[in-house]
């Protein structure tokens, strides 16, 4: 996950990102000839994603830019059978119909901004996964507030609940740093890149070190993220019936070294983003 001062860096890059993504939309098929319909009742006709870098599928494709293509919420590529996919296999109504509005190094403030832009594209099914920017500080101390992470996110979800009171909205858990460290740490590549700095350095500086400090430093970062997670999962309790919480799911994934790429070790690659849709997609869409 990615912090806020290395965006524009990354826009630098964004000119090879339509090598290995297109649009951010999910787009119609290539033949423009009506095809027959498939509108299983409950599926939902329209979705958005809303987060971070992770739904963003930074450097998921060929570069280390954004690739929306690959991400596990609203990807195009069939091979990650994303949520957009799956859906669309029951109700193809929702062909085209797909917007990805999230955003590398966004953290739970960017929350309520994007919600508003979802707003105004009226989708039925909403998916958020955001917070490990806000424990990917610079420095432990400098982790966001779990009152102010929780402030931030209820904010975001309010104007979810007003401006689409029927829209479904799942909440997916903030997926297990910790662990990824442990992965990474026996890495000898990954260890090498995490250690040039800039990748969530609150719990990947120093990744080889079992210095006590680094020690107490990365369960610091593990348990806010833990702490995290619990806020999410009651703030879309409160939210009411039209909120789905992954139970956890994400966090569980034990992402393997040859799921994440090879430009950070830290965020899925196309088969760590299959992973991960596959782990929290809600199935039926009862709820």
């Amino acid at each position: 996950m990615i912090r806020r001062w290395h965006v524009a860096a990354l826009a630098l890059l964004a000119v090879f990102a339509l090598a290995c993504d297109g649009a951010g939309r999910a787009t119609p098929g290539a033949s423009g000839k009506p095809e027959p319909t498939r509108s299983a009742a409950g599926y939902p006709a329209s979705m958005v994603a809303l987060g971070d870098s992770i739904t963003a599928g930074l450097g998921a494709c060929l570069a280390y830019v954004a690739c929306t293509r690959n991400s596990w919420s609203t990807g195009t590529n069939e091979a990650i059978q994303s949520h957009y996919q799956r859906i669309r296999d029951k109700n193809d109504s929702i062909e085209g119909n797909a917007e990805n509005l999230a955003t590398p190094g966004a953290e739970a403030d960017a929350l309520e901004g994007q919600a508003e832009r979802a707003v105004r594209l009226k989708p039925q099914y909403v998916t958020v996964l955001i917070g490990a920017n806000d424990a990917c500080a610079g420095r432990v101390q400098d982790m966001t507030p779990v009152d102010t992470f929780r402030e931030q996110v209820d904010r975001g979800l309010a104007r979810l609940r007003k401006g689409l009171p029927k829209a479904r909205v799942l909440v997916v858990s903030i997926p297990d740093l910790y662990r990824l460290w442990q992965v990474g740490s026996e890495n000898t590549k990954a260890t090498e890149i995490w250690s040039r700095g800039g990748i969530c350095p609150s719990m990947l500086a120093d990744p080889t070190s079992t210095a006590t400090a680094d020690r107490e430093r990365r369960e610091s970062v593990r348990d806010r993220i833990d702490d995290y997670n619990t806020q999410l999962r009651q703030a879309c309790r409160e939210y009411g019936d039209r909120c789905r919480w992954d139970g956890g799911a994400a966090h569980r994934v034990r992402f393997a070294i040859d799921q994440l790429n090879r430009f950070d070790y830290f965020h899925p690659n196309a088969e760590g983003q299959k992973e991960l849709a596959d782990v929290v997609y809600p199935g039926r869409f009862t709820w």
